[in-house]
């Protein structure tokens, strides 16, 4: 059921990413297409101008030849003689003149194009840039699109293939033994993960006898000070695989409450026996392990109070994560215990060198006070050696001057040993 929920979810984040990443380019294509669209504008403008000035100057024009024809028939009505005398120099003179006009209009106007063409030329290459980008832009969004297909797809593929496997594992977990030998299996991974070593802190599936049968608790986790807990991994289960294999709403609920029943009827019986108190010592609580998260909070999500409950019957609903915890916890007294004692280990140490060491400190002392006792025997027998010996020894000197030897002199000892200093 956790693996169906994780595909879910990642299907489900994989289309709300495509759809967000969809909407971010739509939002840069409606950029270019908004640019490419004020460009176009800019362009007509720019046309519209040259429309204008180009009529302009064609009006310009108009306006010259009619003024010529006004000069000829003004000239015609003043005289015709005079005209026909000089009316081919007017003309001339009127031609020039108006061919200096005309050329002016047409260098001007061919100004004002060149300009326009400028000024349209970079706009032409800017619309055409936007048309690039937004064949490429359309291009890697059918990319996406297509590449985001085949993650979908492959996503499909894989939860049908969970799907198939859940299916088998809820039909495998309809036969009590395999359900049960299951829910062992995952305790027992549950407690190696802690980092708990089995017969050291804690055993599997021992055995006590009662009046009412044999009881036979998954695992007992020993505590410092002689104490354990017991840890009980048969909760009922099918009330919950049944709600998954429904595909009916009411009928789901109606499963998941007999769900939160059932573990609830489980706390109560295990409450009832109070078989923590047929072990020596009596477990300080029961633990129901409940191998995964969906069956905890299915079970909590019904019946809201079941924690207050269990409590009150000294029995604990624990999934794989506060179960960790608890070993984790109980393995962390154990380092404190032992922690313990090394400490009283080393204060005994302590407490037997501090005697070894008085003992062979008062040896010492004996020994300087026999040392002392020695020099002072030592210095009285050389003063009376000197007084009484060696006072008349001297008056022979003379007597023996052919020996070579002379009589020595005897020092007293001066040193004395040194006593231990106390505290």
């Amino acid at each position: 059921m956790e693996w169906i929920l994780a595909v879910s979810l990642g299907i489900l984040l994989g289309v709300i990413g495509w759809f967000v990443g969809r909407a971010s380019m739509g939002t840069r294509l409606e950029s270019l297409r908004s640019e490419r669209d004020d460009v176009k504008s800019r362009l007509a403008d720019a046309e519209i101008r040259r429309e204008m000035e180009a009529r302009a100057s064609a009006e310009r024009l108009d306006e010259l030849k009619e003024l010529r024809e006004k000069f000829e028939t003004t000239f015609k009505a003043l005289s015709a003689d005079a005209l026909q005398r000089n009316n081919q120099q007017f003309l001339d003179l009127a031609k020039q003149t108006f061919g200096r006009l005309q050329e002016g209009a047409k260098g001007d106007l061919e100004k004002r194009q060149q300009a326009i063409n400028e000024l349209v030329g970079p706009i032409k290459k800017s619309l055409e840039q936007v048309d690039e980008k937004i064949q490429l832009i359309e291009k890697a969004r059918e990319g996406a699109y297509s590449g985001l297909q085949e993650q979908v797809r492959n996503l499909l593929e894989s939860q049908g293939k969970l799907q198939t496997e859940t299916n088998n594992l809820v039909f495998a977990l309809k036969t009590p033994s395999v359900r049960g030998r299951w829910g062992e299996m995952q305790l027992k991974r549950t407690v190696e993960f802690a980092g708990m070593i089995e017969n050291v802190d804690f055993v599997q599936q021992e055995s006590t006898d009662t009046e009412t049968g044999r009881l036979r608790p998954d695992l007992i986790v020993k505590l410092p000070g002689g104490k354990n807990i017991v840890v009980d991994a048969k909760a009922p289960l099918d009330a919950y695989l049944q709600a998954l294999e429904s595909k009916d709403g009411d009928e789901i609920v109606r499963q998941l409450k007999r769900h939160a029943r059932q573990i609830r009827d489980h706390i109560k019986a295990l409450g009832s026996k109070q078989y923590w108190r047929q072990f020596d010592p009596s477990p300080e609580f029961v633990v129901i392990f409940l191998p995964g998260e969906a069956f905890f909070s299915a079970a909590l999500e019904q019946d809201p109070d079941l924690l207050q409950y269990g409590t009150s019957e000294n029995v604990l609903l624990a999934t794989p994560t506060t179960l960790i915890a608890l070993l984790k916890a109980a393995a962390y007294g154990w380092r404190q215990e032992a922690i313990a004692d090394e400490a009283k280990q080393i204060s005994a140490l302590g407490r037997e060198l501090y005697e070894r060491l008085t003992t062979q400190t008062e040896h010492y002392v004996d020994v300087g006070k026999a040392l002392k006792r020695a020099v002072d025997s030592y210095n009285k027998s050389i003063r009376s050696m000197e007084t009484r010996v060696l006072v008349t020894a001297r008056k022979f000197e003379s007597l023996a001057e052919d020996s070579k030897k002379k009589l020595p002199e005897l020092e007293q000892l001066e040193d004395t040993p040194i006593e231990p200093e106390g505290d």
